[in-house]
């Protein structure tokens, strides 16, 4: 079966924690399923409260869009075509980067630090998992998702 299971988070979880860990910055950490069910959670000592929400909704909007966070955040610019997307989905759309899909089924999104902190959080918790992380620039050809 070709889906995120726990033992997958766990191992995402773990790799996350260490990047985090390296960059000095206590984060929160989700990983979701392809319906962008809460699969694993990690909040490290010290984590900002505000970051367990953005999160988990930064990777449940990876998912749900099949775009990384940062790339809807491009493309919900003033004049752009998903302009407003953020109101959608009850308000829970998360258009900045930390939102990062994975080539299984599911995503994973990070948060805590400036948006590239928060990328590379969670492409090293992909990364885990031997699989590339689709980001906005040269990882295209892996997937487009989250």
């Amino acid at each position: 079966m070709n889906r995120v299971t726990l033992e997958d988070a766990k191992q995402m979880l773990s790799a996350a924690e260490a990047k985090a860990a390296s960059l000095g910055i206590p984060y929160c950490v989700a990983v979701v399923d392809a319906g962008s069910h809460l699969v694993a959670f990690l909040r490290q000592d010290g984590a900002l409260i505000g970051s367990v929400d953005l999160a988990i909704d930064k990777a449940a909007t990876a998912r749900i869009f099949d775009k990384t966070t940062s790339d809807l955040a491009t493309l919900a610019q003033s004049g752009k075509p998903l302009f407003g997307i953020q109101e959608s989905n009850a308000g829970k759309v998360v258009i900045f980067g930390g939102g990062v899909p994975v080539v299984l089924d599911g995503t994973i999104g990070a948060g805590a630090g400036t948006v590239e902190q928060d990328i590379a959080v969670a492409e090293a918790a992909i990364t885990a998992l031997g699989h590339q992380a689709q980001s906005s620039d040269a990882t295209r050809s892996s997937r487009e998702a989250s």
